[in-house]
């Protein structure tokens, strides 16, 4: 885990996509720790790693509101359910894990029936924004598994 101090060494592009579909194209800083020379990405909080789609686009489809207002096709946000149902517990774990390391453990909901926007909203609250406070701290401590490369996990 980076500890030390970081040092900007550039920037690059990143695209991203508004709820409407236009996309957006960020600058990303590009920065290395100086104790081990990893290069890191400072993505704001309106991003996930590894999606294209504005955090507030997932958040709307995977809350099950309905009818999001997001134009991406019906393939995508069945995508992104199915990477919510998917990455959930472990998010969950992680920041049990995060806040026990802090020192400010956190107990678990007692109801073990609970939905998994109730189980994450114990640890970040069920408000707008949810998804980015969900992923910040995982980022932040390298927790984050990044899911580019699922398709070659059936490859022997």
């Amino acid at each position: 885990m980076c500890e030390d101090d970081l040092y900007t060494i550039g920037s690059r592009r990143r695209v991203g996509r508004k709820p409407t579909g236009d996309q957006i194209t960020y600058i990303i800083r590009r920065l290395r720790c100086k104790g081990c020379e990893r290069i890191h990405h400072e993505l704001p909080d309106l991003l996930v790693p590894y999606k294209r789609y504005e955090t507030e686009c997932l958040e709307s489809v995977v809350s099950n509101r309905q009818a999001p207002d997001v134009a991406a096709d019906e393939s995508t946000l069945y995508r992104w359910r199915v990477w919510f149902g998917k990455c959930w517990q472990y998010w969950v774990n992680c920041l049990l894990t995060i806040a026990s390391r802090s020192g400010n453990p956190v107990e678990a909901l007692s109801v073990p029936s609970s939905s998994a926007l109730q189980r994450i909203g114990h640890f970040v609250g069920q408000g707008v924004g949810w998804l980015a406070r969900v992923v910040r701290p995982i980022v932040h401590s390298q927790l984050w598994v990044h899911t580019r490369f699922a398709f070659l996990s059936d490859i022997p």
